[in-house]
């Protein structure tokens, strides 16, 4: 789809990128190599082939960062296809809701080759050295809460990336609220007392786990992985979903199957956890 859109051009916004399709020109391709001429409609009086060939020198050197730039916000699933294996789906869980106060505990990521969590006191310094291989971060409502963590916390952490908070795509889907709800809703289920566990349980298992208690740590790092594994349906959802809107054919993504963690959890300490907060 990336290699479709003009969206990110300046001075191209939705209906002028459908005149562009309607008048043939259906990737960069034809525009920049067509051997055919196409006439570009009277409304769009920028030059648009330069900025076409630092898009395609963009996407070969995998630089998410220049669409960063200049996707809109809620149009960024559009890079998925094209940047899937330089793709990471991130999540983390905090001692708080304050960045400046609060700590990391575990950052949860999920890539084409499988799942890793990074825990405070053990390998959570290695976030900025892991992260830079990758092109594309997705989250859920990352951008209010994951990311400022993020860059509070590691300095080096530097925005050379494209983020996609699937929070925004899925509201104008109609599925709002928080992450579990939205689950919920397309049908994603949790295994057994791990539905019952949420951010502020997560902050309860982290205190757990620093009294002692040995299955607290397990049970949270599942509950953390288990977050960024869902967010790939999700994504696959909003992808095609959208496509569905457009006047031009585009293949849907089809779902693989998600790998399964084998990590155990305490279900007798989540749910003393849940009877605690009610």
């Amino acid at each position: 789809m990336l290699s479709k859109s003009f969206i990110h051009i300046n001075g191209i916004g939705p209906r002028k990128e459908r005149l562009l399709w309607e008048c043939g020109a259906t990737s960069w391709d034809t525009l920049l190599f067509s051997e055919a001429a196409i006439s570009l409609p009277k409304s769009i009086n920028k030059p648009i082939h330069e900025p076409l060939q630092e898009s395609v020198a963009s996407l070969e050197r995998h630089d998410g960062g220049f669409f960063e730039e200049r996707m809109p916000a809620c149009e960024m699933w559009r890079l998925y296809p094209e940047f899937k294996e330089r793709t990471v789906f991130l999540d983390i869980e905090t001692t708080g809701l304050s960045p400046g106060a609060d700590a990391i505990t575990v950052i949860s990521l999920f890539d084409s080759k499988g799942v890793r969590a990074l825990v405070k006191g053990q390998d959570l310094a290695e976030f900025p050295r892991i992260i830079s291989q990758y092109s594309l971060l997705v989250t859920y409502n990352g951008k209010c809460f994951d990311l400022p963590f993020l860059h509070a916390h590691f300095p080096h952490f530097q925005k050379k990336y494209a983020h996609l908070d699937l929070r925004y795509p899925l509201a104008r889907l109609g599925l709002r609220g928080g992450l579990k709800g939205v689950e919920r809703k397309v049908s994603i289920q949790r295994e057994g007392a791990l539905s019952l566990v949420d951010g502020f349980m997560a902050v309860a298992l982290w205190k757990e786990h620093r009294k002692g208690n040995r299955q607290a740590l397990d049970t949270l790092r599942r509950y953390a992985l288990e977050d960024v594994v869902n967010l790939k349906p999700l994504l696959e959802l909003v992808y095609n979903r959208n496509i569905k809107k457009m006047p031009i054919r585009i293949e849907e993504i089809q779902p693989e199957p998600l790998p399964r963690i084998d990590i155990p959890y305490d279900a007798e300490l989540i749910q003393r956890l849940a009877r605690e907060w009610i």
